[in-house]
């Protein structure tokens, strides 16, 4: 597959330093890279980014991240690969990326209340930011079709 265009935060050049700032805030907010990573993941599975799961996963590993976990994220609720905290992350993020499937409140106040009683305000807010971020580049990638793989920086 060839991309339709060249990926639009490539494109205007002050697009990507503020996508880089949002990078350096989130990755000042105290949590995990494994955790971060796995939010990364999900959210792009959710949304069925090539590119992004090719990423997270080649960047997870990089981390040290084992592929035992990385091949159960998918079902993370089924496995037993995962502690409390980071099913409390991943649950935070299929609420936020699957918005229009709630009627309600679109992120429950249960999966919010499990995730704060797991993480500081600080944590959240980094990881609030990198699914907004992950869903962000989704919906870029999916747009111009950036193939898995594409070199991105």
């Amino acid at each position: 597959m060839k991309a339709r265009m060249t990926n639009a935060a490539k494109v205007l050049p002050d697009a990507m330093k503020g996508i880089q700032n949002l990078y350096k805030a989130i990755h000042q907010g105290g949590v995990d890279q494994h955790t971060l990573d796995l939010v990364h993941l999900r959210a792009s599975q959710i949304n069925g980014c090539s590119s992004c799961v090719h990423a997270g996963v080649t960047g997870a590993k990089k981390a040290g991240e084992t592929d035992e976990r990385l091949h159960s994220v998918a079902a993370w609720r089924e496995t037993p690969f995962f502690s409390d905290s980071e099913r409390a992350a991943l649950a935070l993020t299929e609420a936020a990326t699957r918005l229009a499937d709630h009627s309600g409140q679109a992120v429950p106040d249960a999966v919010w209340d499990e995730a704060a009683d797991h993480f500081t305000e600080e944590q959240l807010a980094a990881i609030i930011l990198m699914i907004a971020t992950t869903n962000f580049f989704n919906r870029l990638n999916a747009t111009v079709q950036e193939p898995a793989g594409a070199a991105w920086s």
